[in-house]
Parts: structure tokens; C-alpha cells; sequence
């Protein structure tokens, strides 16, 4: 099921959207605080994103922008400024379609599901975890947390994949063991440890500090 984000401060107009989409048989969320629209598209990982231009605190030119240094989802635009100066503008920062307000609801389901067939069924998905504000992006094997990014070995990779997919559970060292190397030869457990110790450290540069939990004698944990 594609989930989209609705970047929309008028609750009229979110929630009916919201409604809409769910008719669709799609999930809707709604920013909640237009303080932190990246961190709450990062949380949701969203397929698609519903973007207004004027907004509080910050417009939809600057999220859209953030959005972009992190995911090349889908952003639509929607906006009662739809001169050609917006709509140039909303293109060059990363927006993929622009439509005007009002609109017709068919109209937008219409784009919307163009963009989803674009983006998921002809092209590489462009697949993500999410994890209490980390990112990690499958399709280039990078870790963004707070506008850094971290490009990751191949083992670093494999770890925090295997943990960040089975986020609140815990994966023995033999399944991680098994992931890095993939093979019934002999390997060295401490070899496992060190690889974690490294990967801590990086993440601990990024700000994650605490990230990969170690529940003695069964394995590690994305809490």
C-alpha cells in the first residue's frame, strides 16, 4: 500500500485530502508540526508527497529542497500561487508535478497515480528505512541523520540493513554472521564484533550514539 505525506496547512483541506486518498485504498498522513516536516517525512517514508507553498515557518520551496538532499520521492505541489513563476520555481527545486488550487479531486488522484506509476512500477523503487530519524537508503548504501550523510561499507550496509529490518527485535550474531559473509566456512565471532565496534563509532560521529543495542548472549537490536 503507497502511503502519502500531506504537507497542507489548512485542516479543511488536509483532512479532505486524507479521505480521499484513504477512498483511494491508500494510507494518508498529515504533517503535524510544520517545524519538523523532514523529520516527520523521514519517520513516515512516504511514497508520495503532497506539498502547499505557503506554509508556517518554513514553505514548501524549502522542504521540498531538504527533502531532495535526502529521497527522490515524488513531491507534487499544490497551490493557489500557480503563476509560471511557482510553478518554475516548485520544478527547479526537485518537484516533480505542480497543480493549482482549486482542484478537482479526480484531477489530483489522476496526477498522483501517475507519479506512483512512474516512480514504483517503470523505474528502480527507491527504497528506504526509517528509524527515529535515521534514514537508510538501499538503492546507494547511505545513512542520513539530521542533513548528514554517511556513505557505508558493504558490511557496514549489511549490518544496519539486517537491524534496521527487524527494527524492535533482536537478531542473533549467527544471522548477522551469515549476512556479511554468506558462507558455511569457519569465521571468527570477535570478527563480527569489531565490524559492529566500527560501525558504532561511525554512528556515534553521525549523532546516533546508542543506536545498535547489545542484548548479551542473544545478539544486537534497533531499539
Amino acid at each position: 500500500m503507497f502511503k502519502i505525506y500531506i504537507v497542507e496547512d489548512d485542516d479543511t483541506i488536509a483532512k479532505e485530502l486524507c479521505r480521499h486518498i484513504e477512498l483511494w485504498g491508500m494510507e494518508a498522513a498529515c504533517a503535524t508540526d510544520f517545524r519538523f516536516v523532514l523529520e516527520e517525512f523521514l519517520s513516515l517514508a512516504p511514497q508520495l508527497v503532497l506539498m502547499d507553498i505557503s506554509l508556517p515557518f518554513f514553505n514548501g520551496y524549502h522542504w521540498c529542497e531538504q527533502i531532495r538532499r535526502v529521497s527522490k520521492v515524488p513531491i507534487l505541489f499544490l497551490s493557489s500561487a500557480a503563476d509560471n513563476m511557482n510553478m518554475i520555481m516548485a520544478i527547479n527545486l526537485g518537484a516533480d508535478d505542480f497543480i493549482a488550487k482549486p482542484f478537482d479531486l479526480n484531477v489530483l488522484t489522476a496526477k498522483m497515480q501517475a507519479l506512483l506509476r512512474r516512480s514504483y512500477d517503470y523505474n528502480d523503487r527507491v527504497n528506504l528505512i526509517s528509524h527515529k530519524g535515521a534514514l537508510l537508503n538501499l538503492s546507494d548504501a547511505t545513512l542520513t541523520y539530521q542533513n548528514e550523510r554517511l556513505d557505508l561499507s558493504k558490511n557496514d550496509f549489511r549490518i544496519l540493513q539486517t537491524l534496521m529490518e527487524n527494527r524492535g527485535s533482536v537478531v542473533s550474531r549467527d544471522t548477522l554472521m551469515h549476512k556479511l559473509w554468506e558462507t558455511d566456512s569457519f569465521v571468527d565471532e570477535n570478527t563480527l564484533s569489531v565490524n559492529v565496534a566500527r560501525l558504532r563509532g561511525k554512528l556515534a560521529l553521525l549523532g546516533l550514539t546508542d543506536f545498535i543495542t547489545t542484548k548479551k548472549g542473544l545478539g544486537y537490536i534497533v531499539e
